[in-house]
């Protein structure tokens, strides 16, 4: 974003003054980041100042106090409490979220934020089946679940009230004490957050420091750590697991994808088409799970690429706070810049540009064109290269092994889709695809239901019962 704004020309911004935020100085000599107004127009209103290694040690000797200090309280009642306090400021969150990332108002209300509530009260309900304590069928022998300690989390900007949702509500679920360092660019949601715990009685139990990746950095490495949870990008996690590992902290890793869509021949067009474009663009294609490869079987390729194209078009951009089904703008210049380079490229290689293309939508300087590429090949860069961004890649199978094998032709392994009226073959390939999470004909997930990857795409599971043994030490106790 240099070149576009001058921090130091901004005021100060510290955006909370919870007690349970970070940091709480105006420290003339603090890093500090500028934040947009909005997206719409990419003017900045304020500095952040990010937190420095001082910031990180507070925060988790905070946290340590109240874990090694706690006492036995109710971990339901506070996550009832947090789950009250996000649903009394429902409208402030969606408001700060289409501000700080972008996404369109009707979205931020709709999916944005309720995706959260779903998840902390799906993750509340699976507390009545986290026992401390669990028989197990060869008596005398038990099990125990018990909180691993001082949990580090680390959100990305793309979802940021859902990712927060997920990591608080199940290590708090789990009985664990959290610093929770949201993303630079989306920071008014994370001290929002900060508010609503600190109101919820949770004071201490959760710190959300804000900083930039040096700061999670110097969280993931902070002495008196216990866990740590990243959601990101996967060159960062590399460095997370990199970093975790050294010192033998477990680490949940939620990474990065270029997830397949595999159409086969007997699947129902246009039905497929359209979910399968919405599940591409859906965040303006801001998803780690963004369905951006389809894969089409030679039969129906032709009539995909042109139902591929007109799905496109119906495709507008509007501004953040215009209500409406559109999409929002991209987060910031340099993601608008990255998703031109990867466009750029996949001209340069061959891919048959159909729709979209390079340059900007109308609606504002960080709107790129809704873009479908065809005859995309594995030699091709955009066939692997996660574009995050409104860009769809389709490419052709002769029959269902080459489909399984393009497919799991990546370095990701987050999600799968599959479209096909045979049950059998789709309970074939989705044993076949090398992924985390397969959805077949457009069903969704059950709520609850395990989310995470495998290979580039990272390890561990969060969501509902899941989500909270990711912050659990399992202990086996013979002769009870």
């Amino acid at each position: 974003m240099s070149g576009r704004m001058n921090a130091s020309d901004l005021p100060y911004a510290g955006l909370s003054d919870a007690p349970c935020f970070l940091p709480r100085s105006a420290d003339a000599d603090a890093r500090r980041f500028a934040v947009l107004a909005n997206q719409a127009t990419g003017v900045p209103r304020a500095r952040l100042p990010l937190g420095d290694d001082g910031d990180v040690a507070r925060a988790v000797g905070r946290a340590r106090m109240a874990f090694d200090l706690r006492a036995a309280e109710d971990r339901a009642a506070l996550l009832e409490a947090l789950i009250a306090g996000i649903e009394a400021r429902h409208e402030d969150f969606a408001q700060a979220i289409s501000r700080e990332m972008g996404a369109p108002i009707d979205f931020a209300r709709a999916k944005q934020v309720d995706a959260a509530l779903s998840h902390l009260r799906v993750i509340r309900a699976a507390m009545d089946q986290a026992a401390a304590q669990v028989p197990e069928p060869l008596a005398p022998h038990a099990v125990r679940y018990e909180p691993l300690g001082v949990a580090a989390l680390i959100t990305p900007w793309n979802w940021p009230l859902n990712q927060a949702a997920l990591k608080v509500g199940a290590a708090l679920a789990a009985g664990c004490t959290m610093v929770l360092k949201p993303s630079e660019l989306s920071p008014e949601s994370g001290a929002m957050l900060a508010e609503v715990a600190d109101d919820a009685g949770l004071r201490d139990i959760l710190t959300v420091l804000q900083g930039d990746g040096q700061t999670g950095a110097a969280l993931v490495g902070a002495e008196g750590v216990d866990v740590v949870s990243f959601t990101g990008s996967t060159a960062a996690g590399r460095q997370v697991a990199a970093s975790a590992g050294a010192m033998l902290r477990p680490v949940l890793l939620e990474l990065g994808g270029k997830s397949a869509n595999i159409l086969f021949d007997d699947c129902a067009l246009p039905l497929a088409v359209q979910q399968g474009m919405a599940h591409c663009v859906r965040n303006s294609g801001q998803s780690c799970n963004a369905a951006s490869r389809m894969l089409v079987h030679a039969a129906i390729y032709d009539q995909v690429v042109e139902l591929a194209v007109a799905e496109a078009g119906g495709y507008v951009f509007n501004a953040p706070a215009t209500a409406g089904g559109h999409l929002g703008p991209l987060v910031s210049a340099t993601q608008f810049d990255r998703v031109q380079r990867c466009i750029a490229e996949a001209i340069e290689d061959g891919a048959r540009l159909v729709a979209g293309g390079l340059g900007t939508d109308m609606a504002g300087p960080f709107c790129p064109r809704v873009t479908v590429f065809a005859d995309v090949t594995p030699e091709m860069r955009l066939f692997h290269e996660e574009v995050f961004g409104p860009v769809l890649a389709i490419s052709r199978f002769a029959d269902e092994a080459e489909a399984v094998r393009l497919a799991n032709d990546s370095a990701y392994g987050l999600a799968g889709y599959i479209q096909t009226a045979d049950r059998e073959r789709a309970a074939r390939v989705a044993g076949g695809l090398q992924v985390g999470m397969v959805q077949i004909n457009g069903t969704s997930r059950a709520p609850g239901a395990p989310f995470g990857g495998r290979k580039a795409s990272g390890f561990g599971r969060e969501a509902g019962l899941w989500g909270i043994r990711a912050f659990q030490a399992v202990k086996s106790i013979s002769g009870v």
